[in-house]
């Protein structure tokens, strides 16, 4: 073997799977170091991908050329698109995968990847030289050289589990935790901080009672996660279930409290506010008599079942006494009780926009060892990180996306320039420009950029050119296709909204709310401009075309904003500026701009404690 890499990449997680993938289809050899390849991408809390925000999150990194969105495709087993009753802007697509074949999907992708190669062994410390990094060695002695790093351990950094007051070190129920990069990198004079995260039991399907649960069924329409896929009408989808706790159910798990190594003070690390335990919520809710909580299936082929909304640290006879108080659950049998786990993470302010450390050049961090939750957000930074990996190495300017591109932009920009103080989600609210942002158009706004940098293959622009295309001529056939009152009427009264008096164009008719675009050019018969060669696909395209009717004013007002701030915004700000030296900034600015370094003056802006006045000093100070 060769041991001789351009990029090595720690960690198997999502982040870690999406870093390789993506270095590697740059034409960057690549090495994806992992404990345990039958683990890849594994799904270590719930069974799904996507949800609010986070789904937009999976199609920009599909856009881009990762393989999040194929993979998830490949193992659903339901789909949902959540918020429908909101605007296009919140719609979020979701899928609820089996948890085997999704893991085993990403490593069939990977083993099948030209440049990759995979090696199973634990990753103990980096070998740097003059503070650049140059390779890693493995627990066994093996060192593979690199030219530059990507770590993306998760949460197996000095990992340690609780289930009541037992502790157990672990990156995971099952796998064994990795404590001396950590301590490496502690040395080396970086942030080590602690966070918490947790996950809810296992439950056996043959002892639920789902007759007395809500059945919640998966979307009817044909879906899919990547813009490479057409619709995906799944056989045998699986239904998730909803039921709640109740003041039974608050009452038995208080008495395991006394015990709960989260409210002893055992756990330091602070956990994810909003996925909060079910002991956090019988605590800092204690008004509300019950939470909802969702059953979901872990796959095709085992009767487990994922509790959702009951991630607990409590001793087991507690978690078990406060299940069997749910309705539907009164006989559960579990295969294994929820734990909470603590772990390392690294300040992300000690990044750039790039992923890029700033203490040691070519280290590169991404996932939850920056302080994020969930698996969207890790793999999104892996992407992100594997292509700026390649582009560094090849004196390349390094791929940046703003705020007003992509959710992805909004992460990475929240996480260097505010950092974390809690494991961080992502959420439509947290993009100032989400109409921009939506789920439908993530294609647009990333497919030419992936394709420009060597990860999305050339096929996604004739996919997108048939696309625009076809919205096109579906709104301009609408602009001159008219509608007589005796004609249309009889429809609008159908769907209840007023009628016409006099002829009018088709697309007044279209951008009523009340009006589905799709039953319009049914009724209308325009059968020619829905006709595709890829007839599976114009469903998505109508809905494109709709979302484009309705919101215009929306969408143009706020693209205005957006060009206008960013103009200002984006304006750069020399790495080597010497704050300490701007004495008519505020004390506490000057602290902040130094630790942060930001890159520009949006960033800048963003900061916690970098007033306005500050930031007018620093354009005077920029010749602005």
């Amino acid at each position: 073997m060769d041991f001789n890499y351009d990029i090595v990449v720690v960690g198997g997680g999502h982040a870690g799977c999406e870093a390789a993938h993506a270095a590697a289809e740059m034409g960057a050899k690549t090495l994806l170091i992992t404990m345990d390849m039958t683990k890849l991408a594994q799904m270590s809390c719930n069974p799904a991908m996507g949800g609010i925000a986070k789904g937009q999150i999976i199609r920009e990194i599909d856009a881009l050329g990762g393989l999040s969105g194929i993979v998830t495709d490949a193992s659903m087993i339901q789909f949902r698109m959540l918020n429908r009753s909101k605007g296009p802007a919140m719609w979020s697509p979701r899928a609820q995968c089996d948890r085997q074949r999704f893991s085993a999907e990403w490593r069939k992708r990977l083993e099948n990847t030209d440049n990759l190669h995979i090696w199973q062994e634990e990753a103990e410390r980096l070998i740097i030289d003059n503070g650049r990094v140059s390779g890693v060695e493995t627990n066994f002695g093996t060192r593979f050289l690199a030219k530059a790093v990507i770590l993306t351990n998760g949460t197996f950094l000095n990992g340690l589990m609780h289930v009541g007051f037992k502790k157990i070190k672990g990156g995971r129920s099952g796998d064994q935790e990795s404590g001396r990069l950590s301590d490496q990198l502690r040395e080396l004079g970086f942030q080590v901080d602690r966070l918490k995260t947790g996950t809810s039991a296992r439950i056996d399907g043959r002892s639920i009672n789902f007759s007395v649960m809500q059945e919640q069924r998966g979307d009817m329409e044909g879906r899919s996660f990547s813009f490479l896929n057409d619709q995906f009408n799944i056989e045998n989808p699986k239904s998730c279930f909803i039921t709640y706790t109740n003041r039974e159910v608050h009452e038995e798990l208080r008495k395991g409290l006394e015990f709960s190594p989260l409210f002893t003070g055992r756990i330091k690390g602070r956990g994810p506010r909003y996925c909060p335990s079910i002991e956090d919520k019988i605590v800092t809710f204690r008004d509300k008599e019950s939470h909802q909580m969702f059953i979901e299936p872990e796959g095709w082929d085992t009767v487990e079942y994922y509790i959702n909304g009951f991630a607990s640290s409590l001793p087991l006879e507690a978690q078990l006494g406060g299940m069997r108080k749910i309705p539907g659950l009164e006989n559960v049998q579990i295969f294994r009780p929820g734990y909470a786990i603590e772990y390392d993470f690294f300040q992300p302010t000690q990044l750039k926009e790039s992923l890029e450390t700033r203490r040691i050049e070519n280290l590169f961090l991404a996932g939850q060892i920056n302080g994020t939750t969930g698996y969207e957000e890790a793999a999104a930074q892996g992407l992100i990180a594997g292509i700026n990996a390649v582009l560094k190495i090849r004196n390349k300017e390094p791929f940046i996306l703003g705020r007003e591109e992509s959710y992805i932009g909004v992460l990475i920009d929240d996480l260097i320039t505010k950092g974390v103080d809690e494991p961080y989600r992502m959420f439509t609210a947290r993009a100032e420009y989400r109409i921009l942002l939506r789920q439908d158009n993530a294609d647009e706004r990333m497919t030419e950029k992936g394709v420009l940098i060597g990860v999305a293959g050339r096929s996604r622009l004739h996919r997108l050119k048939t696309k625009k295309e076809k919205v096109e001529e579906i709104i301009e056939y609408l602009k001159h296709r008219s509608v007589e009152p005796g004609e249309i009427n009889g429809f609008l009264k159908e769907h209840e909204t007023t009628g016409i008096s006099q002829k009018v164009k088709a697309v007044s008719i279209a951008t009523r709310p009340q009006i589905r675009l799709k039953d319009l050019l049914s009724f209308i018969k325009a059968e020619e401009v829905v006709k595709m060669d890829e007839p599976a696909r114009i469903d998505e395209i109508i809905e494109s075309a709709e979302i484009r009717l309705k919101y215009e004013g929306y969408i143009q007002r706020e693209r205005i904003i957006a060009e206008k701030i960013k103009r200002l915004e984006s304006l750069r700000i020399p790495e080597e500026i010497e704050y300490s030296e701007l004495l008519s900034i505020s004390t506490e600015g000057r602290q902040k701009l130094t630790k942060i370094k930001p890159s520009n003056i949006g960033q800048a802006r963003r900061i916690s404690g970098v007033s306005p006045s500050d930031l007018n000093i620093l354009l005077m100070y920029l010749g602005r």
